[in-house]
């Protein structure tokens, strides 16, 4: 009968030996605060928005409340990252939790999707019967809104650390002009009465929702994919190693995210002399970190005899001569 493992021991499964790098996968010293008061801020008025433009029967300030919830996804997004990310590897969950972000990112983008189908199909039927809109009542909430993207912008932009809260600025930065053409639609209508400016505008802002989302969706599944970091040449890698004196070859090569800024490196390197191996390791930790920025590496070294056995092995399995 086996003992069950004490916590101690599983513990220790996770942590790093001594003289390791720091590999926490997770974002440190970053101001929660910061975005959890613009994510109340957006939300929060996105909320009064769509509900005076139900009220008004504006499209354009529907919309706009629309792209503020993309905002605040992101903001939100942005939040949870940190939040979960935070917490440590478990026996279930070897590599952490950072890619909770990526996944909620994903899932909200498709969710955004159909938010801008629904506002052009509105709008493209509006635009063959406009509807009576009103002008005023827009044009002051837009404003307000507008204050709001401002003050949200203002707070973010005392962060200049977190990654997360820099894309989350843009995002509202965008959102701006979403807020500036719900004010001109409702100027338009209140001093002319031409109600088609509504779905005009508010097919403009579906643009702005359709580009981000679009952003949002594409990053997310890259990561989600476990693609190379953008940042990082996968090729000019494997060539950066084969210059390493003491290495012949490069195979088995794997560049990917932990979590989002934390690129890690697996792969096998073949070299003539095991006894040389800590040396070599030492220049690869070295060059990786400095020309590529990855300190979180996992390598198997080999010698020509060695790769030869496993070549012979993976053929006979595969049925090849």
């Amino acid at each position: 009968m086996h003992a069950k493992p004490s916590t101690d021991q599983s513990t220790e499964l996770h942590a790093h030996r001594h003289g390791d790098a720091e590999h926490n996968h997770f974002f440190e010293h970053r101001s929660q605060a910061v975005l959890a008061w613009a994510l109340a801020l957006t939300l929060g008025f996105a909320g009064v928005e769509a509900a005076f433009g139900f009220w008004s029967n504006s499209l354009a300030l529907i919309s706009d409340a629309g792209h503020m919830v993309t905002d605040a996804a992101a903001l939100g997004l942005a939040l949870l990252a940190q939040i979960i990310a935070k917490r440590p590897p478990t026996a279930k969950n070897s590599f952490g939790f950072g890619r909770a972000e990526a996944l909620a990112a994903f899932v909200n983008g498709l969710a955004m999707l159909m938010v801008v189908g629904w506002i052009s199909f509105e709008a493209v039927q509006r635009l063959s019967q406009p509807e009576v809109v009103q002008g005023g009542a827009v044009m002051l909430v837009a404003s307000i809104g507008l204050v709001i993207n401002l003050v949200v912008a203002w707070v973010l932009s005392h962060d200049k650390e977190s990654v997360n809260t820099k894309a989350a600025l843009v995002h509202v930065m965008g959102d701006l002009l979403g807020s500036v053409a719900a004010i001109v639609s409702g100027a338009v209508i209140y001093f002319t009465g031409w109600m088609r400016i509504d779905p005009l505008l508010s097919i403009f802002v579906s643009l702005l929702i359709l580009k981000s989302t679009l952003g949002v969706l594409m990053e997310s599944y890259h990561f989600l994919m476990e693609g190379v970091p953008h940042k990082i040449d996968y090729l000019q890698v494997g060539q950066d190693l084969t210059t390493i004196d003491g290495v012949l070859s490069v195979h088995d090569l794997h560049v990917w995210e932990m979590s989002p800024g934390f690129p890690a490196l697996i792969g096998h390197l073949e070299i003539r002399d095991l006894q040389t191996w800590p040396e070599i390791l030492g220049k690869v930790k070295t060059m990786l970190l400095e020309k590529h920025g990855i300190d979180h590496i996992t390598l198997q070294a080999e010698t020509p005899p060695m790769v030869e056995d496993r070549e012979t092995w993976v053929h006979s399995i595969a049925g090849k001569p």
